[in-house]
């Protein structure tokens, strides 16, 4: 609501312009003697605060409706007992065109959506999600962090995608509580204090019994400011943050022995020197078409980021298709690095990229795709990988927890593993 003074009267004869295009000076006015309310509307702090802002025309809105005779809001529910909300179209639409309460209220709540929207996931200025940087750059190996057993934790989540490579490794090359210690995390960002991750019952914080991971960040890294993500690698001889960048995190775990036998063992089987090349810069177009690009579409809160974002998809999906076309995984015949990078989103993408973020348009599907669909039965089938994920879990938590893509919560049926063709 935007109160302004009437140049040609007097201080008490207040117009007020509803951003719906109405002069009610008379209604507001009667709202607010119903209401045993007087003060002058130019003056008001709470008034002039809420100038310009779109978002408080339907409270004004209600408001009138309420206190005019003529509009009674009661009952809400009509005589076949049907809910029929504040019942707006039918009321407000006797003094203002429908056309504008329509307007008004899908402007309202995309304002609202919008700065929902940043606050889960930052924006650039043209509406594209920009991916938050790292800070945490320690490498398992060197003289700062040795190759030890017993020495690393790793913390994940099941539903993240990023959590998922490293549980992967871990899964793969089936590292013991006695090499790295791993504990999940649940996501609960209404008991988390900051971020979505605590730790349940059945997976207490081993380090110092945090209640969720922002305590063990600021305990780890004290004045720590950023956001509290998973993976999180920790030395715990040190109590010091390895790293939190999960392309990090999946090849340490990769070339680390653990006090395993260097010799023979499986150390850098998953990025052997002869495929880095390759490797590096396949995971440099799955990341930025796929990984990253399935969350540009859900994130985008502008068309054009959408449209840049869906289209990267749909190239992407393509190009592994071509690939996979001519060869058993993304780097040739042996199963490596790339693939654990594109297996998580290509396992979530039928139950949530493509339904609930619309990544490459809501209507694609992995199975669509025969040779990355043929592909995905292989991944499957090697020992650790069906081991390393709960699928319905995963996909639930997107609708339980981004309640700004899904405000009404509900949860579609979930896409199990043998709707997918992989049992």
């Amino acid at each position: 609501v935007h109160a302004h003074q009437n140049d040609n009267n007097s201080n008490d004869n207040t117009t007020v312009s509803c951003l719906c295009g109405v002069h009610s000076s008379k209604y507001l006015n009667l709202a607010y003697s119903n209401l045993g309310c007087s003060f002058h509307l130019t003056t008001h702090p709470i008034v002039k605060n809420l100038c310009g802002m779109r978002i408080y025309c339907l409270a004004f809105v209600l408001l009138l409706c309420s206190c005019h005779p003529a509009l009674s809001l009661s009952p809400l529910l009509g005589g076949n007992n049907l809910d029929k909300g504040f019942n707006i179209l039918e009321t407000a639409s006797k003094l203002i065109p429908q056309g504008q309460i329509v307007n008004t209220a899908k402007e309202s709540w995309k304002f609202a959506w919008r700065r929902m929207m940043a606050e889960l996931a930052p924006q650039d200025r043209n509406g594209s999600y920009s991916r938050p940087s790292y800070t945490f750059e320690g490498r398992i190996g060197d003289k700062t962090f040795p190759d030890e057993p017993g020495r690393y934790h790793l913390f994940i989540g099941n539903p993240c995608p990023w959590c998922h490579r490293a549980r992967l490794v871990v899964s793969i090359r089936k590292f013991t509580g006695q090499e790295i210690g791993v504990t999940q995390l649940v996501d609960d960002p209404v008991k988390a204090s900051r971020g979505g991750w605590i730790f349940g019952p059945s997976s207490p914080d081993p380090i110092r019994r945090s209640k969720d991971l922002r305590e063990l960040y600021e305990f780890l890294s004290p004045n720590y400011e950023g956001r509290c993500t998973a993976p999180l690698l920790v030395d715990r001889k040190k109590n010091k943050i390895v790293s939190n960048e999960s392309a990090d995190v999946v090849r340490m775990l990769e070339l680390a022995n653990f006090g395993r036998d260097c010799n023979g063992g499986d150390n850098g089987l998953l990025y052997p020197p002869e495929l880095a090349s390759v490797i590096d810069e396949t995971n440099s177009w799955i990341y930025e078409k796929l990984n990253n690009g399935v969350y540009r579409c859900g994130f985008a809160t502008q068309q054009g980021a959408y449209d840049r974002a869906s289209a990267d998809v749909r190239e992407g999906l393509h190009r592994a298709n071509e690939i996979l076309s001519r060869q058993s995984f993304l780097c040739g015949e042996q199963f490596t690095e790339a693939d654990i990078r594109f297996l998580p989103t290509a396992l979530r993408f039928d139950g949530v990229y493509a339904p609930l973020f619309k990544a490459g348009g809501a209507h694609l599907r992995i199975r669509d795709f025969q040779n990355i669909h043929t592909w995905l039965k292989r991944c499957w089938e090697i020992d650790g990988v069906k081991e390393s994920i709960d699928l319905k879990d995963a996909n639930e938590s997107y609708y339980k927890q981004l309640f700004p893509l899904n405000p009404g919560g509900i949860i579609p049926t979930s896409v199990s593993a043998e709707e997918i063709g992989l049992k």
